[in-house]
């Protein structure tokens, strides 16, 4: 009887067996892309910018903040402290621990409940990066076969250094060295014994152990891994008792620690082409300087704010009534670009008052219209094509046979206005902010001063076709071919000012500026960016009109940007009824772009002309620049070919294309023009 049931059992055992090993075949197959997944292992890595000093500006990334730490970073104390807690026998087993499978089975057979596993380190290891969490048996085989496949494929260090970058550690910090940068703010070599602790006693239950909610809890859970590691003999009385005592300061941190981020958008942007950007772990060095990236928002504010107070100041005037704490102005906004003069390294980029507000990025996507800070241009063809700053030009009325529409009218110029009188709408009569002539004037004082007549004039001297080419060869965009040009009809960002100013802050030689030094990849290919310059003219004949700006800044339209102790050069800009207002200028080494405007195209107010706007925050950055960097360049060189000569008691530079004995004439004018 026996041995008639012992045969069908046997048979069914074998059966059995062999659908075991089958399924067992079955999935060590399956699992072969699993299994490459952990041995080549490639996780997503947090992308890191820094400023051209070394110095973090933002971390970026798309589900998990990870920074990569290799076996030889990670302290023997923390491998150690792991161990303790997870894994004792780790350097023992092949991968699965039976002894302590058998031991918490018992353990939760007794208890009635679930109360601990006996997944070693690989284990777990393979749940993080290849397997999902669910309780079933196939799973469990799943996990069994990688263990014993990994360990043999992988080195015990391969092993830790994968579980110690995979693991969550709560608080949004996936590995080690982002959690020891993130709650410390240290990196992994100068974590104490304690902070150690509570770093590796986080995997358990990252939300409950975190630190920066539960302290007490997370301080409980260390001391317990320190006794654990006293008992092994792992670490001396001593040691363990000053850890005990120890309370490590906590941080919680903003994950992306965005110094910057109207600059970390538009590197973004700069570097869509990249592969995975926010997941592939590049280090990205910046040009700006963090320190002059906060002084040029502080200045972008204290300019915003005085137009503010001085548009309200005038609305309490008018109306009595009104309460001195105003509603916030939610249409004015602002801009600001610093660049190094000589290479056209981007230091500072502002495109807004508030990012949180608008990450609208004025500074590179709004296309404004100029206003008169398209004068110097013109003024350079000129200086060009042989005229002098000596050089006379009528400041008198003229009148236009009006060839451009309504539309062309509005883009006029109104820093120093300009309005018309028009007759049955046939002629365009511009004129001046002061509505008064000032005669025959040198080009020195109508730039200084920014007349509109005498520009408007000096334009039908040169030849307005001449005029638009070289305007056009400068690399500026959607020009309007009528007079309004001359005033400042054109459109263009913050940014395309910057490069556009280059021509004089770098003495004749246009910069495009650049925001981006080099670019590092996970395995240490580093890409470099250069400088991109064009030669424009040269740097004798770019002086004649850097130093009228300068002369502007001293006593015209730009004398509010004055600052004791530095040279400075700019020109103001306004577009018509005070829509835009610009201040673009420079010291010796620094130049600076300042924009405000409305971002719904409306007026900024009635009397808030380029003048009055924009010449406050440029001062305050060079005031507050000067103090970081006392060592500044502070006069402007005189090139070598440029001479001077007193005419009528006044100081007026030429150089030999532009000498003041040649005729104003183009006609007699031998030398080709440099643009």
């Amino acid at each position: 009887m026996f041995a008639k049931i012992k045969k069908p059992l046997l048979m069914c055992l074998i059966v059995a067996t062999l659908i075991f090993s089958a399924l067992l075949v079955r999935l060590y197959f399956q699992l072969q892309e699993s299994l490459e997944k952990i041995i080549h292992y490639q996780p997503e890595l947090a992308t890191q910018f820094f400023d051209h000093k070394g110095r973090l500006v933002a971390n970026v990334f798309d589900k998990e903040l990870r920074f990569y730490a290799n076996f030889d970073e990670i302290p023997p104390r923390m491998i150690e402290a792991l161990l303790a807690v997870e894994d004792t026998l780790f350097f023992e087993h092949g991968g699965i621990n039976f002894d302590a499978i058998s031991r918490a089975m018992i353990k939760n057979v007794l208890a009635g409940k679930y109360l601990e596993g006996g997944s070693t380190l690989t284990q777990q290891l393979v749940k993080n990066i290849a397997l999902n969490r669910d309780k079933t048996l196939t799973r469990k085989l799943k996990e069994a076969i990688l263990s014993f496949q990994v360990e043999r494929a992988l080195t015990k260090e391969q092993i830790l250094e994968r579980y110690l970058n995979e693991t969550f550690f709560g608080h949004g910090y996936y590995g080690v060295k982002a959690a020891a940068q993130g709650y410390f703010k240290k990196p992994l070599q100068e974590l104490t014994l304690k902070e150690i602790a509570m770093i590796v006693g986080l995997p358990r239950a990252p939300s409950f152990y975190d630190p920066t909610r539960n302290l007490e809890f997370s301080l409980s859970r260390a001391n317990n891994i320190l006794e654990r590691m006293k008992t092994l003999g792992w670490i001396s009385e001593r040691e363990y008792l000053a850890s005990i005592a120890e309370v490590p300061e906590v941080y919680s941190q903003s994950l992306t620690q965005n110094k910057a981020p109207y600059v970390i958008d538009e590197a973004l942007r700069q570097l869509s082409y990249l592969p995975n950007l926010k997941g592939g772990g590049y280090s990205i060095k910046l040009n700006i300087d963090l320190d002059y990236q906060r002084i040029a928002q502080d200045a972008l504010v204290v300019g915003y704010e005085r137009i503010i107070d001085r548009i309200q100041s005038r609305k309490r005037k008018t109306e009595k009534n009104t309460p001195k704490e105003e509603v916030q102005d939610t249409t004015l906004n602002g801009a600001m670009v610093v660049t190094e003069n000589r290479t056209g390294k981007i230091l500072a980029l502002i495109g807004g008052i508030d990012h949180n507000k608008s990450a609208f990025n004025r500074a590179t996507q709004a296309k404004r219209q100029f206003g008169s800070a398209i004068k110097p241009f013109i003024y350079q063809v000129a200086f060009d094509n042989g005229y002098s700053p000596a050089s006379q030009v009528p400041d008198i009325a003229r009148s236009f046979n009006k060839t451009f529409d309504q539309q062309s009218k509005k883009q006029n110029e109104q820093d120093i206005q300009i309005t018309e009188e028009v007759s049955e709408g046939e002629y365009w009569r511009p004129r001046n902010y002061s509505r008064s002539f000032n005669g025959v004037v040198t080009l020195k004082s109508a730039l200084t001063n920014s007349l509109n007549l005498a520009t408007i004039n000096l334009v039908e001297s040169i030849g307005f076709e001449r005029i638009y080419d070289n305007i056009e060869k400068l690399g500026f965009n959607h020009i309007p071919k009528d007079m309004s040009i001359v005033l400042g009809s054109l459109s263009l960002s913050p940014l395309d000012a910057a490069k556009e100013y280059s021509i004089f802050s770098n003495q004749g030689t246009m910069i495009t500026p650049y925001l981006i030094d080099s670019v590092q990849d996970r395995f240490g290919k580093i890409t470099t960016f250069t400088t991109q310059e064009e030669y424009i003219t040269s740097k004798e004949q770019s002086f004649l009109v850097s130093n009228i700006l300068e002369e502007a800044v001293a006593k015209g339209t730009g004398k509010r940007a004055k600052v004791k102790g530095i040279d400075l050069a700019g020109k103001t800009g306004t577009t018509n009824e005070n829509v835009d207002a610009w201040f673009c200028g420079f010291s010796p080494d620094i130049q600076v772009i300042v924009w405000y405007g409305r971002d719904d195209n409306s007026p900024i107010g009635k009397y808030e002309s380029g003048g009055i706007v924009g010449p406050p925050a440029f001062a305050y950055f060079f005031k507050n620049l000067l103090k970081l960097e006392p060592g500044l360049k502070r006069d402007f060189d005189i090139p070598k070919g440029v001479y001077k000569k007193s005419i009528g008691g006044e100081i007026f530079y030429y150089t030999k294309i532009s000498n003041p004995s040649n005729s104003n004439k183009l006609e007699s004018i031998q030398q080709k023009p440099i643009f």
